[in-house]
This record gives structure tokens, C-alpha cells and sequence, in this order.
């Protein structure tokens, strides 16, 4: 694993760290390639119920590192690497896993950075957090998808606003337009993921989690009638599970369910 990521698992949740702080964790080769694979690494252990992303030191992520953008200038690929040896993993890439991907966002998350907190599928920063998709005043497009996530979140106009102006804003508009879930003081921002991960990883179905994900990314596309068809196919056959029995029963019970790993 590069030493650009930094990946460890706890209590059934995984904690992959972008590792760059002197330069507030902006993207480079080793990252993007330490991320997805870390991402990976997560979604295949059954030991691992909730995936938590943060940065190391003051920043999220803040974008695209400088001398990346700028060999991108004199013929390198999007990665700042010659394309012949890109590593093709999609931005979007979290939101296919089937577990929950949340986003600790610890200082500034711009660019990429803020393609891949909106890709993450809960978001929580801490207070002063700024902001920003700047790529318009790079004379670039909406990255990576952002495109499709970002007006999902918050709306059409204010996507555009965000988009067009790139302007910056902190945690406490993202709140309010819907870009994050929660705002919490700095000093408890990971205290607060983590609480909130732990109590997904041992009170909630891995199965329940990663149908209930597909259903969100997937149903809205759908005409309402194809929508609630496959709810119904999918409800008749989470009511043959195990889970359904040990969820009923640990609620009567009163204890902690027992819930299999995603897959089995």
C-alpha cells in the first residue's frame, strides 16, 4: 500500500486516510492509486461492515496537486502519468461498493477532492471546512462525474451555482444546500463518524445496507411502476433471510443482532 494512503480497520470499519498532508492530501498518482485500491481492499473483507475516508492533517483533499495539472499541460494524462500506464479505477467508484462510504471531511475539499466526498454516500465536515469545485476557474468541466452527483444532492440551481461560479463556501452552506450531512466541531469530527459508522456496523444488515444502496443509486432512473416492482422482488426475498429472523429477534430480545457478512 502507498505510503500516500493510509488504510487500518477497527471495530468492523475501515479507515482509509489520504496521506499527503503537506500538501492538504492533493491527488496524485500514488494516491489515486492507493485510494481505490484501499476502497477495494475494504469492499472484499467480510471483516469490514462501513468504510470511513478522511485526510491527514488540515485538509480533506485539495484537488488536483499543481505539478499534476501542469504536466497534464505538456502531454501527460489526466493523472499526470503518460497514458499508456493509467490506471483507469472510475471516480465514482464508491458509490458502486456495497457497503456505506462515508466522508470525514476534515479542512479544505476542492477539485477532486470534492468529486470524491460527493461520491462517498454521507458526508460530514467539520465547522469552517471550505469548500470549493473551482474547475470553471481552471478552465476545466464538472469532473468526473460530479455532473451526476451533485445536482442529485442539492438540486439543479444550486449545482449550477456551484459549478459555474466556483466560488468557495464553508461546511456550514454545505449544510444548508445539502452538500454534507452533518457539521461538527472540528475536535469531535472523527469521534462522530466513527460513532455513527460503529452503530451502522453492528446494529444493521450488510445485506439490508447494500441492496438499500442499490436501491437509491438505481431506483430514480426507473419509471415508478419499474421502481416498485423490483422493491416488491426485493422485499419478498429479504423476508426469506436469516437477517430478517435475527433482526426481529434481536429487537424482542433486546441485544445486539448477529447479522452475516454481505455474501453469505
Amino acid at each position: 500500500m502507498s505510503s500516500a494512503v493510509l488504510y487500518e480497520v477497527d471495530d468492523r470499519v475501515a479507515v482509509i486516510t489520504l496521506n499527503r498532508p503537506d500538501r492538504l492530501n492533493a491527488w496524485s498518482p500514488d494516491l489515486h492509486r492507493g485510494y481505490f485500491a484501499s476502497l477495494d481492499r475494504a469492499a472484499a473483507d467480510p471483516d469490514v461492515r462501513v468504510i470511513v475516508v478522511t485526510g491527514a492533517g488540515r485538509g480533506f483533499c485539495a484537488g488536483a496537486d499543481m505539478d499534476a495539472l501542469q504536466a497534464i499541460g505538456e502531454g501527460a494524462d489526466v493523472h499526470g502519468r503518460p497514458g499508456p500506464d493509467r490506471t483507469t479505477w472510475h471516480h465514482a467508484h464508491a458509490m458502486s461498493i456495497p457497503k456505506p462510504v462515508i466522508a470525514a471531511i476534515n479542512g479544505a475539499c476542492a477539485g477532486l477532492g470534492f468529486v470524491h466526498a460527493l461520491a462517498c454516500d454521507i458526508r460530514f465536515a467539520a465547522e469552517g471546512a471550505k469548500f470549493t469545485a473551482a474547475f470553471s476557474r481552471r478552465g476545466l468541466i464538472a469532473e468526473h462525474g460530479s455532473s451526476w452527483t451533485l445536482p442529485r444532492l442539492v438540486g439543479q440551481s444550486v449545482a449550477l451555482d456551484i459549478m459555474l461560479s466556483g466560488r468557495i463556501f464553508l461546511a456550514e452552506e454545505a449544510k444548508e444546500l445539502g452538500v454534507v450531512n452533518r457539521v461538527v466541531a472540528p475536535e469531535r469530527l472523527m469521534d462522530e463518524t466513527l460513532a455513527y459508522a460503529r452503530d451502522l456496523a453492528v446494529n444493521v444488515s450488510p445485506t439490508s445496507m447494500a441492496v438499500m444502496k442499490q436501491q437509491l443509486y438505481t431506483h430514480p432512473m426507473m419509471s415508478i411502476d419499474a421502481a416498485l416492482a423490483e422493491s416488491n422482488r426485493l422485499m419478498e426475498e429479504s423476508v426469506l433471510r436469516p437477517d430478517f429472523k435475527e433482526g426481529v429477534a434481536s429487537f424482542l430480545e433486546r441485544r445486539e443482532p448477529s447479522f452475516a457478512p454481505y455474501g453469505e
